[in-house]
């Protein structure tokens, strides 16, 4: 896109240092042909550019001089003074601009205005011997151009949080050339959602993929609330083997405002398929694509995102070993007339803990 902006779709290569720990996963994702949500990256020149174009940076510096981390009264009014600084500090037009460019690009193609993501990726977050996770801010559920900017700005900001200064204090981590990235990716409309397991966990048949899906978001089917559609589908032929439509009468979606609603499904969809069958294969693939890519059975989280156009909506939200069959192999043999949906439900009640 250009100096300030870098869409995770790109050609160019990411770069850690201009992208950040999160930015960079998800831009090496994307390239790697994964269907992650998509987005760009503001990159650290546009926080270095705020940060530079006046003495800011090295009166953050006078700020923090001579801080004892153990006076917590001192760092949160040295701190706050530090975030007061940033979130008042004149952005460059450019920067401005190039990112309300990014921005509008990325609502184009999501066929308009949708909510986003806006995520700290700073380039220190990901050192082997430090944990970051948590350290700086995310916002979800954010809509229109100018909350987006003001998102961005506070996750800037969040580099000098109380919580932040201390723990880079604490692991001896230098505040000298410390910068920010932000990511920007559309928030996961799901119309539909659900599993796919690249072997059938009712037998272990490794040429069969199973799939779950249902309306909405994914919980109500982990919870057992809402019994799932089911297909097997042939992973050689990719053609559909059994499809088990089920009654689903409720669903998970999105207010809009960071929180889901809980309602009724339409009778016309209730025992409608949640899948089409371009959509099923589509998932399958996805499935197929993600073991061959990891080397192993897996267990794929997907979504059809109702934002995104045919062809692009289908989204990988996760990819996992599978390790229910795993664990059982040794056990008594499952019957290989079962639906599949029982072993499934159990794999996902197992795992939900880590997914978190």
């Amino acid at each position: 896109m250009g100096i300030y902006t870098f869409a995770f779709d790109s050609v160019e290569a990411p770069e850690h240092d201009r992208l950040g720990g999160k930015c960079t996963s998800l831009a090496i994702m994307t390239s790697a042909g994964a269907p992650v949500p998509p987005g760009f990256a503001v990159t650290t020149d546009a926080f270095d550019a705020v940060m530079n174009q006046t003495t800011l940076r090295d009166h953050i510096v006078t700020i923090l001089a001579d801080l004892d981390m153990d006076d917590i009264a001192e760092v949160d009014r040295r701190a706050s003074r530090i975030r007061e600084l940033i979130l008042t500090q004149t952005v460059p037009v450019a920067v401005r601009e190039e990112t309300l460019v990014a921005y509008d690009s990325l609502m184009e193609l999501c066929g308009g205005e949708v909510p986003v993501a806006v995520r700290s990726s700073a380039t220190a977050e990901d050192l082997p011997d430090a944990s970051f996770a948590g350290q700086q801010d995310t916002y979800l559920w954010i809509l229109g151009r100018q909350n987006v900017l003001e998102k961005i700005r506070e996750c800037w900001a969040s580099l000098y949080t109380s919580r932040a200064i201390i723990y880079r204090m604490a692991n001896n981590i230098s505040d000298e050339g410390l910068s920010m990235a932000v990511a920007v990716q559309k928030m996961v409309n799901s119309r539909t959602s659900g599993v796919a397991m690249t072997i059938d966990p009712g037998n272990g048949d490794r040429s069969k993929i199973v799939v779950d899906s249902s309306w909405g978001l994914g919980e109500l089917v982990v919870s057992g609330e809402v019994t799932p559609d089911n297909f097997l589908i042939d992973k050689v032929m990719m053609h559909v083997v059994r499809r088990i439509i089920s009654d689903k009468h409720e669903e998970l979606v999105p207010t809009g405002h960071g929180t889901v609603a809980r309602r009724d499904v339409e009778p016309d969809r209730r025992n409608s398929p949640s899948l089409s069958d371009e959509e099923l294969i589509a998932v399958a693939k996805l499935a197929k694509s993600a073991e061959k890519h990891y080397g192993c059975v897996q267990d794929v989280e997907w979504a059809i995102d109702a934002d995104l156009p045919a062809g692009q909506n289908v989204l990988l939200l996760q990819s996992r070993p599978e390790t229910v069959w795993s664990q059982k192999k040794q056990e008594v043999k499952i019957t290989s007339n079962g639906s599949g949906i029982e072993a499934i439900t159990k794999s996902l009640m197992a795992q939900i803990g880590d997914r978190k």
